[in-house]
């Protein structure tokens, strides 16, 4: 009994060892990881909204509800060409990543650009597409469902997903969970921010892990 209790110890011990760290590919890449696991140093937003629990961002409206789109903005620098890898585990409701987007100024954390959206509505739901937040929606995409299409039988509904977002000049392409879901070219940003969404209206919780980002020429 105590040997099976240890060896779960362990187990779960090297899991949380992996947990917010670089792979050496990953560093010897140039990856830089932009949360820490232990706070949000580096990071911005509703303070009543965002914590970080167990080693992950989570967002979470169940207490705290609110009205307009919302974010966590990354602050320290702005990102033009990289490749972004990021886990996202979605309870409900609606998410996704921003990326070359632009804050707002004033309050409430708003921001608008290119999306990697997430969000579970069934037959309509959002995985893999390329949203624009305050813009063109889901017109970036060959149809409203690009996406989705291609993410759905790769999904892992009410788990953890995994997102690469690339962006280099005009090309755009976004990998979930290992399938490449967009693969496309637009100029309208060239740089910006990165945030991640909590989106308005019913009571929603997401978490993040594992945000790591590489900076290309």
């Amino acid at each position: 009994m105590r040997l099976t209790i240890f060896l779960l110890a362990f187990a779960f011990g090297l899991a949380g060892a992996d947990l917010n760290t670089l792979t050496p590919e990953e560093k010897k890449a140039g990856f830089e990881l932009l949360f820490n696991g232990h706070d949000l140093a580096g990071w911005d937003g509703d303070p009543g909204l965002w914590s970080v629990q167990d080693g992950l961002i989570v967002g979470s409206s169940d207490n705290h509800p609110f009205q307009v789109n919302t974010f966590l903005v990354y602050k320290k620098r702005q990102f033009a060409n990289f490749v972004l890898r990021a886990d996202i585990k979605l309870r409900n409701h609606n998410s996704g990543i921003q990326f070359r987007s632009e804050l707002y100024p004033g309050p409430g954390w708003i921001v608008a650009g290119y999306q990697a959206d997430a969000s579970d509505v069934g037959d309509h739901s959002a995985w893999g597409n390329l949203y624009e937040e305050r813009g063109r929606e889901r017109k970036l995409m060959k149809t409203q469902d690009e996406g989705w299409q291609k993410a759905k039988p790769v999904l892992h509904m009410g788990d953890w997903n995994s997102y690469e977002i690339f962006a280099n000049g005009k090309r755009i392409r976004l990998t979930f969970n290992g399938v490449v879901t967009i693969d496309t070219e637009d100029a309208k940003s060239a740089s910006g921010v990165i945030a991640l969404q909590m989106h308005a209206g019913q009571p929603m919780r997401v978490e993040f892990r594992n945000l790591r980002i590489q900076v290309l020429p």
